[in-house]
């Protein structure tokens, strides 16, 4: 479709003679959100990865921002794109200090290259104060917790204002109470009306906050479900996909899901 928002369309990718994606096709239309589920191994991080422009697929279009692969550049496609999880977590120096590391995020980089003016600083500030991590900002990256980790990346992923914003296990490694505070800022992020589009990976339906509208569902490599999440996050399916079986359900807009323990005459 020429005026798609992100599409994807029949992609492959292989690795080392291994597909790890094989015959994806996914539209996502302006103010959707989507979670993508999946068991560990099934592409979902690789998927992500495409969406940004950090991959390129073995096969297959895609189409990120109604701008196609191949028709664009994409290192400045991705200052369009935010990006909050491990992949990129896993890159950042030690020695870093947050400030220096929410405005890099202006410019699609670790570290800064370019020259920032005062008025990036004032904004990054301001982003550290909204996601109640302004008390930190004159440590280094090496001694923060987990959950102020998690906060600056998403800070330095909305200094730049982005259209698509990625969180792969954004809730990964919080307690409770950190992953709440979490959530409810990405559920403020997804009600809001110049908000980007956000694709979140998870494996806990918990974290599917009513802001998501669409679900994802990966089973080795290739779509095994998507659409509207009452639709999706079903035992049957869910079972399926996780290889184990699930109980599942909703409660004040939040899902639960909890595996079905067998007896041991069924074993």
């Amino acid at each position: 479709m020429e005026n798609s928002w992100i599409s994807l369309k029949e992609i492959k990718f292989v690795r080392n003679r291994r597909v790890i994606l094989d015959r994806i096709s996914w539209d996502i239309r302006p103010g959707e959100h989507w979670a993508v589920l999946g068991a560990n191994g099934s592409g979902k991080t690789t998927l992500l990865q495409l969406l940004a422009g950090y991959l390129w697929p073995t096969s297959g279009e895609v189409i990120v921002l109604g701008k196609r692969f191949g028709e664009v550049d994409l290192r400045e496609l991705r200052k369009r794109i935010g990006w909050v999880g491990s992949f990129l977590q896993a890159q950042i120096p030690p020695s870093q200090k947050p400030l220096d590391f929410i405005v890099s995020g202006k410019f699609a980089t670790l570290g800064i290259y370019d020259k920032p003016v005062a008025s990036d600083y004032e904004e990054a500030v301001k982003l550290a104060e909204r996601l109640e991590c302004g008390k930190i900002l004159d440590s280094t990256y090496a001694v923060l917790s987990q959950g102020e980790k998690q906060r600056l990346l998403i800070a330095r992923a909305l200094i730049h204002k982005p259209q698509l914003l990625i969180l792969d296990e954004p809730c990964g490694g919080l307690d409770l109470v950190s992953r709440e505070h979490l959530l409810s800022t990405l559920e403020n992020l997804g009600r809001s009306p110049d908000g980007p589009t956000m694709i979140l990976v998870t494996h806990h339906l918990q974290e599917i906050i009513p802001a998501f509208t669409h679900v994802f569902m990966l089973k080795s490599g290739r779509c095994r479900a998507s659409g509207e999440k009452s639709e999706i996050l079903k035992r049957e399916l869910l079972s399926e996909v996780f290889g184990i079986p699930i109980e599942a359900g909703v409660e004040n807009g939040r899902y639960w899901s909890k595996v079905r323990l067998m007896s041991p005459n069924n074993a």
